[in-house]
């Protein structure tokens, strides 16, 4: 009966049921289908006094949009390494560009050893000192000020030498004047950067003075004090190629910048980024030499920042096929497609309901119910009327050439099977008739 009074609805109410609901799951699939498609936007903190931080992740940001990567990076100018660290430490920022000396990387996980920076301790080459220790009664000027403060309070450990702070703008005039006897400066091992420590010793070189490294003889009892430097041997010639200066390789100590990540990032999103940084690598180290030095950050469980799991699985060649990842997924899309498209069928058969003349069939099916239950030749004559006027309406209706023959068929079948019921009522209802009298 419900079904009936459905078909009693109007066509255009039909049509616009079927519209809107349409309507709505095609919208319903392009919104689930842009929430799951749509590029994971991670926040990266990066700074540093030179700016080369900053540029540096702007363009592998860059990279990653231009390449449809996954995974976005949104870059956000910390000013320097330790407060990359501090908003990171603060959940404000998903990643962080940090030098390995910083402070408050309790929740950070390695995603990218960056690079290297090397501790450069240089005095004017007609200075005495060899080493570290001669420089015991003088005073080394400190290059970019508090960031290489934990450096200085790891030499004081070992040490016992005075430090200041220089500003990079007065380094040559302070070294020139006898203010400070040496320079210290944490760098890269990187043609750009070597260029700017010998930029430290323009005033010395025109009094016929070259600048000279000075050895840190005791490096490996520094690392022990402090475990986020080790020990490094600068190569022979790395300042100055003829002569070569340093004239052999010298003994210093080196700290490692990495990207790190929230250890609370998803550990796919970290798996898709490493991914993308790899390959951004390739593509940003004519730009970008210092990417040369860029490589998987240490996965040993004593490691200074632990290696975010994420990071790990691609490392290790862990990563899931496709397949694998999406696997639960793709099971129940499939579900939820069957399930669609059965809507889609139904709807559309309620919307063709009532188009046109609708078949007599059910109807004179249930005619026969009626032909059982018949107590009198007047009830079976007007049962045999109605059936009379709905075969007249059918056939009228299927005449021409669009005819439906399967119709038809189902159509003699029951006028056959009803005929055949109507005669055999009557002898029954007749037999009683004539046991009565």
């Amino acid at each position: 009966m419900a079904g009936l009074a459905i078909n009693l609805w109007p066509r255009w109410l039909r049509i616009s049921i079927v519209g809107a609901a349409t309507a709505a799951t095609i919208g319903g699939g392009w919104f689930a289908y842009r929430y799951f498609a749509k590029p994971v936007v991670l926040t990266v903190a990066a700074g540093s006094t030179d700016g080369e931080a900053l540029a540096l992740i702007s363009a592998i940001s860059a990279r990653l949009t231009a390449s449809n990567s996954h995974v976005r990076l949104k870059v956000s100018d910390a000013g320097t390494s330790a407060q990359a660290a501090e908003l990171l430490a603060a959940h404000r920022v998903d990643l962080a560009v940090v030098r390995g000396d910083t402070g408050g990387l309790a929740d950070a996980r390695s995603v990218l050893l960056l690079t290297h920076g090397v501790v450069l301790i240089m005095t004017p080459s007609v200075a005495s000192a060899d080493s570290l220790g001669d420089l015991r009664n003088t005073t080394v000027g400190i290059i970019g000020g508090a960031i290489n403060q934990p450096a200085v309070e790891a030499l004081k450990q070992v040490y016992q030498v005075s430090f200041q702070d220089v500003a990079i703008n007065d380094a040559s005039a302070a070294l020139a004047s006898g203010k400070v006897h040496a320079l210290l400066a944490v760098v890269p091992l990187t043609e750009k950067y070597l260029a700017k420590v010998r930029q430290f010793f323009q005033q010395e070189r025109a009094k016929g003075s070259a600048p000279k490294l000075i050895e840190i003889e005791s490096a490996g009892a520094v690392a022990n004090v402090a475990q986020y430097y080790e020990s490094y041997d600068i190569p022979k010639g790395t300042l100055r190629g003829a002569p070569p200066v340093p004239s052999d390789d010298l003994t210093s100590l080196r700290v490692s910048y990495f990207l790190v990540a929230n250890k609370t990032v998803s550990a796919d999103a970290i798996t898709d980024l490493t991914q993308s940084l790899v390959d951004a690598k390739r593509d940003l180290l004519s730009q970008f030499p210092i990417l040369g030095q860029a490589a998987a950050p240490s996965t040993d469980a004593d490691a200074l920042i632990p290696i975010h799991p994420g990071a790990a699985t691609y490392y290790n060649g862990n990563q899931q096929s496709f397949l694998d990842r999406y696997d639960d997924k793709l099971y129940y899309g499939s579900l939820l497609l069957g399930s669609l498209i059965s809507i889609l069928v139904a709807a559309w058969r309620f919307a063709r309901s009532g188009t046109g003349p609708e078949s007599m069939l059910e109807p004179l099916y249930e005619l026969g119910n009626e032909i059982r239950n018949a107590k009198s030749e007047a009830e079976l004559e007007d049962i045999e009327k109605r059936i009379d006027d709905i075969l007249k309406n059918e056939l009228a209706r299927n005449a021409g050439e669009n005819a439906d023959s399967a119709e038809m068929a189902a159509l003699g079948l029951a006028a056959h099977r009803l005929q055949y019921l109507m005669s055999h009522r009557r002898m029954l209802v007749r037999s009683t008739v004539a046991s009565r009298q």
